[in-house]
Order: C-alpha cells, then sequence, then structure tokens
C-alpha cells in the first residue's frame, strides 16, 4: 500500500511539472521577444518621427527546420525617407539583425512565413516604416521544447 502511495505522489509531481513546463517555456519565449521591443522602443526616435505600435513575436517564424526564433520590433511614421531612417537605426545596432528598417506598405508583416503579425493601424500613407530586431541565434535550452518553435 505504502509504495503505490509513493508511486501516486511520483505521478502526481511530474504532472504538475510537465503542466508548469507547458506553460512557462512559452512565457518565457514571449518575455525574450518583448525584451527585444523594449530595446527598440528605448531608442530616442529621429526628429519628424512618431512612435505608432509595436510587436513582438516568438516562434519558427521563417525558413524550414525546427528552431526558435524571436522579433520585435515598433510601427512608426516619418517625415524622413527609408535612407536617412535606416541610417539613423544602424547606429544603434550591436549586431547583425539589430534595428532593420523597412517600408511597411499593409497591416501585416509579409517576411513572416509561419504565422503573422498584423497591426491595428491602417497604414494608408507611403510614410509608414517598421524596425525590427531578429534573434534567430539565441536560444536558452529549454526554447525548443516550445511547440512553436516546430
Amino acid at each position: 500500500m505504502k509504495k503505490v502511495r509513493v508511486f501516486g505522489i511520483t505521478i502526481v509531481i511530474l504532472i504538475v511539472l510537465l503542466v508548469g513546463a507547458i506553460i512557462a517555456i512559452p512565457i518565457s519565449n514571449d518575455i525574450i521577444a518583448n525584451k527585444i521591443t523594449q530595446d527598440i522602443k528605448e531608442i530616442p526616435l529621429p526628429d519628424n518621427t512618431q512612435y505608432v505600435e509595436s510587436f513582438s513575436k516568438a516562434g519558427k517564424l521563417v525558413g524550414n527546420g525546427n528552431g526558435m526564433q524571436y522579433l520585435g520590433g515598433i510601427l512608426i511614421t516619418s517625415e524622413l525617407s527609408l535612407d536617412e531612417l535606416q541610417s539613423y537605426y544602424t547606429q544603434h545596432a550591436n549586431r547583425e539583425g539589430d534595428c532593420i528598417v523597412e517600408k511597411q506598405t499593409d497591416k501585416n508583416i509579409s517576411f513572416i512565413e509561419h504565422g503573422s503579425v498584423s497591426f491595428a493601424t491602417d497604414i494608408d500613407t507611403d510614410s509608414y516604416f517598421i524596425v525590427y530586431s531578429w534573434h534567430a541565434d539565441f536560444n536558452p535550452f529549454w526554447a525548443d521544447l516550445d511547440l512553436r518553435a516546430h
């Protein structure tokens, strides 16, 4: 009887740990993606530029195979040209994949192949840009246990 009780308690503990991991791992990956967004939001905006909204996403976003990728950034509107914005944000890039600037022409971010990120803002002029950072090489040991990485 005592062995059955110990076995039952062990099973309950394992189930609680498994459920905890299933919940905690995606949350931790989302926190990493949100941190990327926060890092970009901390960069002062250039002149004649306004912040519109932000985005972040964790998962297998582009390419084949398995692996967690993190994306975070902001949508801005600016009187500056794409070249001027790229020049400004390049100064703040710490590594390849940081502070990329692209023109945004509609609500969806087009380069995301798996899943989607869309903006609430109606993009109705040529003055909208996204500034984003892309981290695919930072993978904590638990990251690939997130089903979104596959």
